[in-house]
């Protein structure tokens, strides 16, 4: 900070900026997973929509690597703790 004027990095900025939306995207993607998971335990879908489901997320995943990738960050800089929201009985066991 020089006098009353704070200097920012554009390039850092950019790239916190991209971090903190990524690391949400993630989050979402971590608990679409798991919940599909969930639902493919529990027996109520048919092939075709774990299919779908299947598709659709490793879709997701690979968008996630391009936009890492851009952006220069690697899966650890997105790394969260889901906390208990990412337990799961199956992962107690």
């Amino acid at each position: 900070m020089t006098g009353d004027r704070i200097e920012l990095d554009r390039d850092k900025l950019e790239q916190g900026f991209a971090s903190l939306v990524l690391t949400v995207i993630e989050l979402v993607r971590q608990l679409m997973e798991r919940q599909a998971l969930r639902r493919i335990d529990a027996g109520g879908l048919t092939d075709d929509q774990i299919e779908e489901i299947g598709a659709t997320l490793m879709a997701l995943e690979e968008h996630m690597t391009e936009l890492r990738e851009q952006f220069g960050l690697s899966p650890a800089d997105l790394n969260i703790d889901l906390g208990p929201l990412g337990i799961t009985d199956a992962d107690r066991r």
